[in-house]
């Protein structure tokens, strides 16, 4: 009885870690986005005209799994951000959506 209720407590523990960090997160993504996206979408998100997409209303244009493999993968103009881990790829796309 008492392994079961110790492996019981274990799991409950691990779940709800695992809860914990896979939230998507905008404040981070906000940061990540100063960091990897200014230099071409700008700090507004207003991009520039002719060259950079607006993302100020990118998740009306596009699916959220759409827009993180667009972060990932890149495409066009946009080089991939391979460097980054899918929990900040979720941030910023949390934050774009916002």
């Amino acid at each position: 009885m008492k392994t079961i209720l110790t492996l019981a407590l274990f799991v409950s523990g691990a779940t709800l870690a695992t809860a914990a960090w896979g939230k998507e997160d905008p404040a981070a993504g906000a940061k990540l986005y100063a960091t990897n996206c200014t230099a071409c979408h700008g700090a507004d998100r207003a991009g520039i005209p002719g060259a950079f997409p607006a993302l100020t209303d990118v998740a009306k244009r596009l699916q959220p799994a759409q827009i993180k493999e667009k972060i990932s993968k890149g495409g066009g103009l946009m080089p991939p951000f391979p460097q980054l881990s899918p929990q900040e790829i979720d941030d910023i796309a949390s934050y774009l959506a916002h």
